[in-house]
């Protein structure tokens, strides 16, 4: 955890939050493990009597969860699997865990995202492509051309964008949040649940290289490992951190945020209108939010009644989300529009591509939106 970015955004308690009590700001209280001005293992606190609840860092990633427990309880294998292991050693593991197992899922995550974020900066990419004779395959880098996309749209569209940090939400293994701290030149803070991608994105960020196990079939993956641009490293690098954080209800004071993202994250968490609600919260005046989603809705990641369109065809929308979602963010247009929010560009609709292995990937299309804070 970086002290710069901790001291600069002064992370609120999520427990207060969630009971209503007015949120005490986090104090660092343990340092275990420290690395310059990089805390690797330590504790927060929150300063209210009334709660004093712990956090911990781990590996340098903050956990500010407000359900601290349940996320432990559910992660505690992956918390305590720091070590990466050989490529050879890793197969045979992956061969006893078998299909269906946290340690396949958790690389079979990795495979996916890593790819798509990072996999344009691969040489091995294009000689793979060139010797499969492939050359119209699906290519690495969708949700970085979503990003630039709706960027470039914001920028265009804002008033007048105010000074201040970005936040990167559901970052995954990180090049967003790179990206937006290349081209905008501030601090940027990527959050995320899942603590496996947020790991790799620390290790990208710290040693400028990418390892990841690419999944050919199967079982069966390889080791892929290379550098990031000098450019992108040089650029990025100084100004960004990784924390663990729900995006419902997130450790944040109102209004700190210039720039907030939120790419096909809106269908993953328990309560879309909270995270929205949460993107009008956290804006500064003016401030600018990047929101693309596929609508893939599924009940495992959020209750059908939470959804945002996506059943009740009955209605007049019938069932549409690209509809729903539009009304929340127009003033008037629903009666539980989000306050403070309003659209100022539709740029096109993007490409989003999921590598499941080396014979399929998944295509989506992402709804593409630009808002604007106005109050």
């Amino acid at each position: 955890m970086r002290l710069e970015l901790f001291e600069l955004l002064r992370p609120i308690c999520p427990v207060c939050r969630l009971a209503g009590r007015p949120p005490a700001v986090l104090g660092l209280e343990v340092i275990e493990r420290q690395r310059e001005n990089d805390v690797e293992e330590g504790l927060l606190r929150c300063g209210e009597q009334a709660c004093r609840h712990e956090f911990p860092i781990l590996d340098g990633v903050p956990l500010i969860v407000p359900q601290l427990r349940e996320y432990v309880r559910g992660w505690i294998e992956r918390i305590r699997s720091r070590e990466a292991f050989s490529e050879a050693v890793e197969s045979l593991l992956g061969d006893c865990c078998g299909a269906g197992t946290s340690f396949e899922d958790e690389r079979q995550r990795l495979s996916s995202y890593a790819w798509d974020h990072w996999g344009d900066q691969d040489p091995q990419e294009a000689r793979d492509a060139e010797a499969a004779g492939d050359h119209g395959q699906a290519a690495p880098g969708s949700v970085q051309r979503l990003l630039t996309s709706g960027l470039e749209a914001g920028l265009a569209a804002a008033s007048a964008l105010p000074a201040g940090p970005a936040v990167d939400m559901g970052c995954a293994v990180g090049r967003t949040t790179f990206e937006l701290a290349s081209q905008l030149e501030r601090p940027v803070l990527g959050i995320d649940l899942d603590l496996s991608m947020l790991r790799l994105a620390r290790q990208i960020r710290d040693g400028g290289e990418v390892c990841y196990p690419r999944r050919r079939v199967g079982l069966a993956y390889d080791r892929r490992s290379f550098s990031i641009s000098p450019q992108l490293r040089e650029a990025s690098a100084s100004r960004i951190d990784f924390w663990c954080c729900d995006a419902t209800v997130l450790p944040f004071a109102g209004e700190q945020f210039a720039i907030a993202s939120s790419l096909n994250l809106l269908d993953c968490v328990a309560s879309p209108i909270s995270h929205l609600r949460e993107i009008a919260r956290c804006l500064q005046r003016h401030g600018c939010g990047i929101v693309a989603s596929p609508y893939d809705w599924s009940a495992a990641a959020t209750p059908v009644e939470a959804w945002l369109g996506g059943h009740s065809q009955r209605g007049a929308g019938r069932g549409s989300s690209a509809q729903l979602v539009r009304d929340l963010l127009t003033p008037g247009a629903h009666p539980a529009a989000v306050e403070g929010l309003r659209i100022v560009a539709e740029p096109p609709q993007g490409g989003w591509q999921v590598r499941l292995h080396e014979r399929a990937v998944m295509q989506y299309r992402s709804d593409l939106l630009v808002v604007e804070k106005t109050t």
